[in-house]
């Protein structure tokens, strides 16, 4: 991950260690017992397999010919580990030696085995709240001139909500402590610790919230607000679909990845449970093989109605293909538009993408305290600053340090029993480097000074999740100056927790979607989902070039319009 935090991939909230970047190795000073982001990074995943042990086993999914026997037992007696057997499609989830996997291919019941690859981040509701629940976002998408006409903060009686409608939500998991979130939860099983509380934590370390941040953008409730940020609804925000049961199948874990063999066994799960609705938020610019293909094509068969992020690996000049598996043509693909309705820089496009949604800067529930709200004054003196994410709240005073840009030069003038580091951010600096370095030296708490301005959207990341930092903060170019002034003076650095977050990225416009859809299927449940997705795109605001093109599919999704059009069919 670069200097500015993003989402990379589909929703890739963390940023892997690189063992380069010990800074135990550094000449510098360092205080004993500290601990700076220590926790042990995880095994990197590789794109055959998922690493378990050491026993020379990797994951794959074993495709049998249709019609013929499958076996889960006769992999077993081979020595393969099964993990699961499909129903959707004649296959095992299995781990296997290289022995294992020939002896099986050459089974003439096996039609192939394939490697099971990875793929990344990318009841009844409150009745009364606010219009400053509904965010820029929901607005976008005409959500509230669906069930509050007349804008009076309360949902009118009998407007399409959602009721009814279960969404499965295949992704991270949620905080279920959340209080936009309680209400709609209906069920959920995590894939990832194979157990039916999908939370989104393993081991006692918590995710950032990517799933929960989904949820809230599909069903956040009104009057249900957690710790909110500055000058916005201390009752937090609404979901697109305030009605809808929520279904939360986990299969990314806290370093935001996920096997192709839990996604689907996660597919398989939501279609058990009732779900008409499956919302990823997560993918891979790499094809998930054809019993992926299979698995998802029979799903949809069954009726459900799958909802897929594009995916961020677009830049100013290129635009990237679809991830998997928002390519398949079961699947409706859903890209970013920022709030000016023009698509993202990171959008990823084709001839398969189907629709657009908000996905800039967009305000939803995370983690309860996964995100910060900044503070920063010198002698009293306010500044203008911003958090990084995965820097824990706390709040300290010190005298302000000089720490240069961070790397290779100590801190001059601070001691381990505590100071507030300055350092300067320059174009390949890492942030979470800099900040391993300045903690051990004694840092309380960290100041960056960055290139960019005030007045633009970015945002620094520090590792995580889980990992051991101070409160840290930035400022842009137009404050830098001023707070180097008070150097060696006291330095007051406050961040505070709150509940709720503003994320990029075809993740979070993938369930606007799924919300939309929602209240459409709510509001005639008889309809088919190939309807349901029709009425979507033949409703569509038209954006870029005129009908269906690469770069805003049929366009940006609105309820009000594909209620309308509804109300007009018999």
């Amino acid at each position: 991950m670069g200097r500015r935090w993003g989402l990379l991939g589909l929703m890739v909230l963390t940023a892997c260690s690189n063992p380069e970047n010990d800074i135990s190795e550094q000449r510098q000073a360092a205080c004993s017992d500290v601990a700076a982001g220590a926790l042990p990074e995880p095994a990197p995943v590789s794109p055959r397999s998922t690493p378990e042990s050491g026993d020379g086993r990797e994951a794959f999914i074993v495709r049998y010919r249709q019609g013929g026997r499958v076996s889960a037992a006769a992999v077993q007696r081979l020595g393969g580990q099964v993990k699961a057997q499909y129903r959707s499609v004649p296959a095992v989830a299995a781990r296997l030696t290289d022995e294992e996997r020939a002896r099986l291919a050459a089974d003439p019941d096996v039609e192939r085995i394939e490697p099971d690859g990875e793929l990344r981040a990318l009841g009844t509701p409150m009745s009364a709240g606010s219009v400053e629940e509904y965010t820029d976002a929901v607005r976008m998408v005409q959500a509230p001139k669906v069930w509050d006409a007349n804008e009076d903060g309360v949902l009118d009686t009998g407007a399409p909500v959602g009721a009814g409608i279960r969404v499965c939500i295949i992704d991270s998991g949620i905080d279920r402590r959340h209080p936009e979130l309680s209400i709609p939860y209906a069920a959920g099983h995590d894939f990832v610790d194979d157990d039916e509380d999908p939370s989104d934590e393993t081991d006692g370390v918590r995710g950032i919230g990517h799933g929960t941040h989904v949820a809230g953008i599909i069903a956040a409730q009104l009057s249900s607000g957690g710790a909110t940020y500055p000058n916005t609804s201390p009752s937090g925000m609404v979901g697109v679909a305030p009605g809808a049961e929520l279904l939360i199948a986990r299969v990314l874990n806290v370093q935001e990845r996920a096997s192709v063999s839990n996604v689907l066994l996660a597919l398989e799960w939501c279609q058990q449970q009732g779900a008409r609705i499956a919302s990823l938020s997560l993918g891979s610019p790499a094809n998930m093989g054809r019993t992926a293909q299979e698995a998802f094509q029979a799903a949809s068969d069954a009726g459900m109605l799958i909802v897929a992020a594009s995916g961020n690996d677009s830049s100013p000049g290129y635009q990237a293909p679809l991830s998997y598996p928002a390519a398949f043509p079961s699947v409706l693909a859903v890209g970013a538009v920022d709030a000016q309705e023009a698509v993202a820089a990171f959008s990823n496009g084709g001839e398969g993408l189907s629709l657009v949604a908000p996905g800039v800067e967009v305000l939803s529930s995370v983690t309860l305290q996964g995100a910060t709200v900044a503070q920063l004054d010198a002698e009293g003196q306010p500044f203008t600053s911003r958090s990084l994410f995965f820097a824990p709240a706390g709040e300290y005073t010190g005298k302000l340090i000089d720490c240069g840009v961070g790397e290779g030069q100590g801190c001059k003038g601070g001691t381990c029993d505590g100071f507030v580091a300055y350092v300067r951010l320059t174009g390949t600096s890492s942030a979470s480097r800099i900040a391993q370095s300045v903690i051990r030296q004694g840092a309380r708490a960290i100041i960056f000074g960055a290139d960019e301005s005030e007045g633009l959207s970015w945002q620094l990341a520090l590792d995580g999740p889980g990992k051991k930092w101070v409160p840290t903060l930035a400022v842009g170019r137009e404050s830098r100056a001023s707070v180097l002034k008070h150097l060696g003076r006291e330095t007051h650095v406050n961040l505070r927790g709150v509940d709720y977050a503003y994320f990029p990225g075809t993740s979070m416009a993938a369930p606007h979607v799924s919300g939309v859809a929602a209240l459409v299927w709510s509001a005639r449940p008889t309809l088919k989902a190939s309807e349901v997705r029709s009425l979507l795109e033949e409703t569509a605001k038209d954006l870029g070039e005129q009908g269906h093109d690469p770069q805003s599919g049929h366009g940006l999704v609105q309820a009000k319009a594909a209620l309308d059009a509804l109300q007009k069919r018999p």
